[in-house]
């Protein structure tokens, strides 16, 4: 593979914009002739039908160990089979498996509805704000959290000591607080398809959100008793919103944060707010492919197994134009999510002092 490092389309007499858009435009050009975006129809459905049997597989498991505390374990699996089936719900959502838009929205909301309990219409609402602005302040939901504070305006609203105690250790809460994240979004699908809110496919994302939690809820209250059940729930939501929220968290938390004022074009706003996971093809499976965080939020759309073939292509890319490439370890790349918690807070400490970011400021 070789990239060129000079291109007749990026001269001197370029402004930055246009020299911007240029970038981008090269880079896609690359990627494509490669065959990356090419759809990968054998992958998905080996993937799609290996969901369908873990469900069911699930669900027969369940059944035949009956009212015994061994369903821990049952749980337990319940809760990696889960997140892995929504990892495939979110490549739906991005188009990575069909062709046909309608197609990848009707396997997402089976995927996530259906057969995890999520709602696919409260998800696609969030995560396409996410992808246009990650990281921006105003514009990021995901930097906008209810209890934890991502941004100096929000720390800045602490005002009791004890409010500016929990500020300054936030960070070592921040796992602890993702076992209620399984319930959090259980909650915010049902609260979605229940509001007043537009919502495309209203009735079928609630019909599927009630099959799933009213079909789960019955099926662990007829093969155990209340206390069994209450805990094999417990459980299993626990290490449900552990796993998600441990498999999102290291792409952007800790990463730049984009000023509401600044003005970055596409590749680099991408590029400089996203943090790849290193690790090889175990992490690539571990997390849904959300380790290749940087070529993700480039291509949404590129499905998950082209990934890793398009990170030297796109690391080679940056490396060339001066674009800082971040990739670090899954272990590191938790510490500096707590180390960057712990400090959002503190009086001297300027996240908007990256040089790059500040650049693009209006």
């Amino acid at each position: 593979m070789t990239t060129t490092s000079t291109s007749t389309t990026t001269t001197p007499a370029m402004r930055p914009r246009e020299r911007a858009v240029s970038d981008f435009t090269e880079l896609t050009r690359a990627v494509q002739a490669a065959g990356l975006m090419r759809r990968r129809p054998g992958h998905y459905t080996a993937r799609l039908a290996g969901a369908v049997l873990a469900v069911a597989a699930l669900v027969a498991t369940m059944v035949l160990v009956g009212d015994s505390w061994w369903q821990l374990a049952v749980a337990v699996g319940a809760a990696v089979v889960m997140t892995q089936i929504a990892f495939l719900g979110h490549d739906a959502a991005h188009r990575q498996i069909f062709s046909s838009g309608r197609a990848n929205t009707w396997t997402s909301m089976v995927l996530a509805n259906l057969l995890v309990g999520l709602s696919y219409g409260w998800w696609q609402h969030k995560h396409t704000r996410h992808h246009a602005n990650p990281n921006k302040v105003g514009a990021d939901p995901d930097i906008d959290l209810e209890v934890l504070a991502l941004t100096p305006d929000k720390a800045d609203r602490a005002r009791t000591p004890l409010q500016r105690w929990y500020l300054d250790h936030q960070g070592w809460f921040f796992f602890p607080l993702l076992l209620l994240e399984g319930i959090a979004l259980h909650v915010y699908a049902i609260r979605r398809v229940t509001s007043r809110e537009p919502l495309e496919h209203r009735w079928v994302e609630a019909a599927m959100v009630l099959v799933r939690v009213g079909g789960g809820l019955a099926l662990v209250l007829l093969v155990m008793s209340p206390t069994k059940a209450l805990a094999f729930l417990v459980v299993q939501l626990a290490l449900f919103g552990l796993y998600m929220g441990a498999s999102f968290a290291p792409n952007h938390k800790g990463m730049p944060l984009v000023p509401k004022d600044a003005r970055i074009d596409f590749l680099r706003r991408q590029v400089l707010t996203s943090r790849n996971i290193g690790g090889g093809r175990w992490v690539d499976a571990l997390m849904g492919g959300l380790n290749h965080q940087v070529e993700h939020h480039l291509f949404p759309s590129m499905p998950r197994v082209s990934l890793r073939r398009a990170q030297p292509i796109v690391r080679a890319y940056c490396q060339e134009r001066g674009i800082p490439y971040a990739q670090v370890s899954l272990a590191r790349s938790y510490a500096m999510i707590v180390r960057h918690l712990n400090t959002v807070g503190r009086p001297d400490r300027d996240l908007f002092a990256c040089p790059i970011t500040a650049m693009y400021r209006v």
